[in-house]
């Protein structure tokens, strides 16, 4: 096995498992990063529902205030606008899923499935809890979820508190059920948003293909680079003076020179090789002479 392989070999048994661990800490890395990334992305959305509910209960719901006497209008709910523009959203973002998740919902719609009820009941577990992530699987994959809790306060006790206070319109449309009992400050829900988990991945995994690539490229060139100079400092030198040191042992009275320049250690050892050259050669002659 020549040098130059041996040394490729070790290069090889160092960096390798070096160039792994390195793609995994950037792996680790860059899909942390895609993941924050989504997650703040869905806060956004839900900022952007907590001001719908806001607007609605500041500015329509007065507007219908009157109407509300003699019919039900579900657009004067809070929620139920939160829930209906992002429905809305949901036409150019599909991959985003928005749920008013409550454990026991006026609207029928709104009702918790047993994994956003699990999370309901982290938020009532611990009051200040104002936020919670994670992932999930399901049929179509798996889920990162962003939830805030969904508290009562004294506005909604008109509506949900005891059956026989709420509107009539109200108990007219859902009936008297669901959805009251309500107390004040009670976590009732939790406002749920979910993406596919792929989702978070994707940006990482162009980055990490690129990251990749380029890591690649870099690495091969100094692979190069390392042979070519072992190659000109050490392999070429010691090749010639092999080439030399074999021609003399055969008698070849001109051979070559050994090299006179590279490093000092070669250098020094082709000085070696050339007196003992110029020693054999006087031994030579000197047998000659004698004969």
């Amino acid at each position: 096995m020549s040098l130059l392989l041996r040394i490729n070999l070790l290069l090889g048994a160092v960096l390798l498992p070096v160039a792994l661990l390195a793609g995994y800490a950037c792996w680790s890395i860059l899909d942390a990063n895609s993941r924050r990334d989504v997650l703040a992305e869905a806060g956004l959305m839900m900022d952007s529902a907590a001001a719908v509910r806001l607007y609605t209960s500041a500015e329509i719901l007065p507007l219908l205030d009157q109407r509300l006497k003699t019919e039900f209008a579900p657009q004067s709910i809070p929620y139920y606008a939160a829930t209906q523009n992002f429905l809305r959203l949901h036409e150019r973002h599909p991959d985003f899923f928005y749920k008013e998740a409550t454990l026991n919902p006026t609207n029928p719609r709104d009702r918790a499935a047993d994994w956003e009820a699990d999370i309901v009941q982290r938020f009532r577990n611990d009051p200040r809890a104002s936020e919670v992530s994670g992932d999930r699987d399901t049929p179509m994959g798996r889920l990162l979820f962003l939830a805030r809790p969904i508290r009562t306060d004294a506005s909604c006790s008109e509506c949900h508190g005891k059956a026989s206070q709420a509107p009539p319109t109200l108990l007219a449309r859902y009936g008297s059920n669901n959805g009251f009992g309500w107390q004040d400050g009670e976590v009732v829900g939790a406002q749920v948003i979910a993406v596919p988990y792929a989702n978070a991945t994707a940006n990482a995994a162009q980055a990490y293909h690129w990251l990749v690539v380029t890591l690649a490229a870099i690495f091969a060139t100094l692979f190069l680079m390392v042979n070519a100079i072992l190659y000109g400092l050490v392999v070429r030198p010691l090749r010639q003076i092999s080439r030399v040191a074999d021609a003399v042992s055969l008698g070849d009275p001109s051979p070559g020179d050994f090299p006179a320049k590279g490093a000092r250690e070669l250098t020094s050892v082709a000085r070696s090789f050339a007196r003992m050259r110029t020693s054999l050669e006087k031994a030579m002659r000197l047998l000659e002479g004698a004969q």
